[in-house]
């Protein structure tokens, strides 16, 4: 399997398909560069260059005690782009995963990057605090709690949630059995310490540094990460930012909503 390896010894797994102007995808909590397979399809059908990797302690990658802080996830994707020579690249992040690219551009900046795009992102701000109406931290106590106790029965709860299939949205069972295969093979270490990371985490500052164009990409009927408290907030914090949302939609629209986000994405990196 393809990987790199990272300045604390992680060994980070990746796909690389196609060829020519590289997009980076990161992906959600729990998952792993397979969610991203629609949008991976799509892009390198069309001539582009499509990588994706599994976090570390997600999927194929190594899984370390430590490291699931935004800043060493952050480098990670800074040594993935290094190594494989990415230039020109288009960043795109969802929910936890537009943390990360975020991060990246924030602390190692925008000499290799073209574009960002944030989808169903938890930035600027995900957890409630003083200043910030987020979901309170008993949510991600529960959310923790349930992870230690029962992995795999919390997960499989979590998929109609997760998709909207509690509200009318319809996906496959076969979708929420690779939702729950992939998931079950990340650390159960990385799975928690990760939801503190997306729960305590601050991008606020980070906004102020992005400097290429962004799109910001959100469902209004997202029960994970509620558009009000972060999309919304994102497009408004991120100079000359473009918002799309999607009426109705979930939180997983790479999967849901694969045609319409793909068509946009690429209108947005051949704009």
């Amino acid at each position: 399997m393809p990987t790199i390896k990272t300045k604390d010894g992680t060994e980070i797994y990746y796909k690389d398909w196609g060829t020519g102007q590289p997009i980076l995808f990161s992906h959600g909590w729990p998952l792993s560069a397979d969610m991203w397979d629609a949008q991976m399809l799509f892009f390198a059908e069309r001539g582009y260059r499509a990588v994706a990797f599994d976090r570390r302690g997600f999927g194929r990658s190594g899984q370390p005690w430590g490291g699931y802080d935004y800043d060493t996830m952050a480098d990670d994707i800074a040594a993935l782009i290094d190594t494989l020579g990415l230039r020109d690249v288009v960043l795109v992040g969802f929910s936890m995963g537009g943390g990360d690219v975020t991060r990246t551009l924030a602390r190692h900046g925008a000499d290799r990057v073209a574009k960002l795009a944030l989808v169903s992102a938890v930035t600027p701000i995900f957890g409630k605090t003083a200043d910030h109406d987020g979901p309170d931290p008993s949510f991600f106590d529960a959310l923790k709690a349930g992870i230690v106790k029962d992995r795999a029965q919390f997960l499989d709860d979590f998929n109609p949630v997760f998709y909207g299939t509690n509200k009318g949205m319809t996906v496959s069972q076969g979708v929420f059995k690779q939702t729950l295969q992939i998931a079950l093979m990340a650390s159960i270490k990385a799975t928690v310490d990760c939801a503190t990371a997306f729960a305590e985490t601050d991008f606020r500052p980070d906004m102020h540094k992005i400097d290429v164009p962004t799109l910001v990409v959100h469902g209004d009927a997202d029960q994970v990460v509620p558009f009000e408290a972060t999309g919304k907030l994102a497009a408004e914090m991120i100079r000359g930012a473009t918002l799309k949302v999607y009426p109705g939609a979930p939180h997983a629209i790479p999967t849901t909503h694969a045609d319409r986000l793909n068509a946009d994405l690429l209108a947005f990196i051949e704009g």
